[in-house]
């Protein structure tokens, strides 16, 4: 097939320019022709909370990725749309996760299917967002509504979607990521982060906004009773720092604190070095912090929330908690009775084998196949 991935890639950061380039490789090695399609302009700066939307590092040499798209012109959308129209792929690929990028998406999906032969497939991780705001509703009827179809990684998402389209659509859970390379040594990655391998850590990672919860997790280590524990914050804060502050002086030195974003040559030493990761968020579709934990064999805490229990069953790699300051406590005292962390490691090695990237490339052609 002629592939054209649409969003995001290097020079872009973060797990979603990962996933798109890693099914490009995937298609690549199954023999199909792929171009990624990537942004000249993902978010204008005002509207970007970080501190960086791109990385320095080096293009990938086994891709072809162009920056084409500007979110933010849609004269840039009318052409881009054009373009795709006459090349006529297969197959448009495209990662959903906002509303605020549905007029750019769903201007170019309708211009480039005016072809007759292009279908756009839509790898949707969330239909309502996080954060709300009057525009959503209408901003996703628009784009959801130029798609063939969908591939969604949650049953929440699944049940979301039928509000907006009836196109075919099918589940596939959220890959494993792999591009972040293998465990190492616990000692070995506690030199590399600066820690006292004499402690046991916990892992709080990834960005910092308000729906994950930091400040129930905190709030919670406040009340634990296990001496021997530190908790490791490791992510960029794309909300105030200012609420947080409190709680981590209340905590002294049993908080270490790393807030800036991870570069992906770093994450194995974070996910080498805790014991469990733990994620208290109040809601939530997927989470693709849990397929790094997997590929490390890291076991989790996750919160009952969205399609969290669906990726990690509850007291067979890690548990699933309320969200609440009582249910994070006694999952993290619970997590060190016993034999608990060791019987969670080997369960994953079993586990993580429902998480393949070939498995959500094959079902992402079922949908293609689906809309013919």
């Amino acid at each position: 097939m002629k592939i054209v991935i649409l969003g995001p890639a290097h020079p872009y950061r973060g797990g979603l320019a990962s996933i798109m380039e890693t099914m490009a490789r995937e298609y690549q090695r199954r023999g199909d022709e792929v171009k990624i399609y990537t942004f000249s302009l993902q978010y204008p700066s005002l509207l970007f909370p970080g501190k960086s939307q791109t990385v320095d590092t080096p293009a990938p040499t086994d891709l072809h990725i162009e920056r084409v798209m500007n979110t933010c012109n849609p004269i840039n959308w009318i052409v881009l749309g054009n373009r795709l129209r006459k090349e006529a792929p297969d197959m448009i690929l495209m990662k959903y996760w906002t509303p605020f990028m549905a007029p750019c998406f769903g201007t170019i999906c309708r211009i480039a299917r005016r072809n007759g032969v292009t279908k756009v497939i839509c790898q949707i991780d969330n239909v309502e967002p996080h954060e709300h705001h009057i525009t959503d509703k209408p901003f996703n009827h628009y784009y959801l509504g130029a798609v063939d179809g969908f591939v969604y990684m949650s049953d929440q998402v699944g049940g979301e979607l039928k509000a907006y389209s009836d196109a075919p659509a099918i589940f596939s859970p959220h890959p494993m990521f792999s591009n972040f390379g293998n465990r190492v040594e616990r000692t070995e990655a506690c030199k590399k982060l600066g820690l006292d391998p004499a402690y046991n850590y916990l892992l709080f990672f990834g960005l910092i906004r308000e729906y994950k919860g930091l400040d129930i997790l905190l709030e919670a280590f406040k009340s634990v009773k296990l001496d021997n524990v530190k908790l490791i914050v490791a992510g960029e804060f794309y909300e105030s720092k200012e609420k947080y502050e409190p709680l981590f002086t209340a905590l002294g030195d049993r908080v270490i604190l790393h807030d800036r974003f991870i570069a992906d040559a770093d994450v194995k030493y974070y996910f080498s070095t805790a014991d469990a990761l733990v994620l208290p968020y109040r809601t939530a579709t997927q989470s693709g912090v849990t397929q790094i934990a997997y590929n490390f064999f890291t076991p989790m805490i996750v919160t009952d929330v969205g399609g969290l229990p669906e990726i990690v069953p509850d007291d067979r790699v890690g548990y699933v908690a309320p969200a609440t300051v009582d249910g994070i406590i006694e999952a993290i005292e619970s997590l060190y009775q016993g034999d608990n962390l060791e019987r969670f490691r080997k369960n994953i090695v079993k586990e993580r084998k429902r998480f393949s990237w070939s498995t959500m490339c094959d079902k992402i052609v079922e949908v293609l196949n689906m809309c013919r």
